[in-house]
């Protein structure tokens, strides 16, 4: 987390899971990411371990249980503007009416935002935003089980957060399979060069040209 905030200034949503264990983990994972520069955290109601919300099997923890957890995560922010959010993976589990239910309890115990996790229809996307007044959030999963709408559509539903996850890893997967596996029958990549980044596009993204900078600046010469 550190690490990614040194070379980020945007703000930075942290999944992190079901707190990492009980209230007290919960409490304790919100300070230590708030000082390590997290914007926001994002907490579920499964059970440990948990399951990728558009898997199947899930568990979910009692209601209170998961509302203490926020009380934890609340109490235990120093900043105001750190921004707790709720998931619930119940609508799979236990149904629609039930994820509702859920969110808009966790909303009354103190979270920001609320993220019912995996519906399945337009219908359930769209009544999402009108049965929880509260900023809502949305994942996008490429072969999950929601279905796929653009930023605009999303927005227009009253969504305040939408996240693309696996987006970049799908992506990347993608585009190693495409490259190792011409070079594994062909022996050369000279014809699948656009799935690369160039060369210098990799120094940018590292910040090369910030260490020759260091470099040059602390070189010492020789008397």
């Amino acid at each position: 987390m550190a690490a990614v905030r040194e070379v980020v200034s945007l703000p930075l949503i942290v999944d992190a899971d079901t707190g990492f264990g009980n209230a007290l983990n919960v409490g304790r994972t919100v300070r230590i990411l708030e000082r390590r520069g997290a914007s926001a955290i994002q907490i579920e109601d499964q059970v440990f371990p948990k399951r990728c919300g558009h898997f199947d099997n899930k568990r979910v923890i009692g209601r209170d249980e998961m509302i203490q957890k926020i009380h934890a995560a609340t109490d235990a922010r120093q900043d105001r503007d750190f921004i707790i959010i709720a998931r619930t993976d119940a609508l799979t589990v236990l149904g629609f009416d039930e994820a509702i239910e859920r969110a808009l309890k966790y909303f009354e115990a103190g979270a920001d935002v609320t993220f019912v996790e995996a519906p399945q229809s337009m219908e359930e996307i769209a009544a999402i935003p009108h049965r929880i007044l509260c900023p809502q959030m949305i994942n996008m999963v490429v072969g999950g089980r929601t279905p796929l709408l653009s930023l605009k559509e999303l927005k227009q539903l009253n969504y305040s957060i939408v996240i693309y996850a696996n987006a970049a890893l799908q992506s990347a997967i993608r585009g190693m399979q495409i490259v190792l596996k011409h070079l594994y029958a062909h022996g050369s990549v000279t014809d699948v060069l656009d799935h690369l980044a160039p060369f210098h596009e990799r120094q940018r993204l590292v910040g090369k040209h910030v260490f020759d900078e260091l470099e040059k600046k602390y070189e010492t010469k020789e008397t």
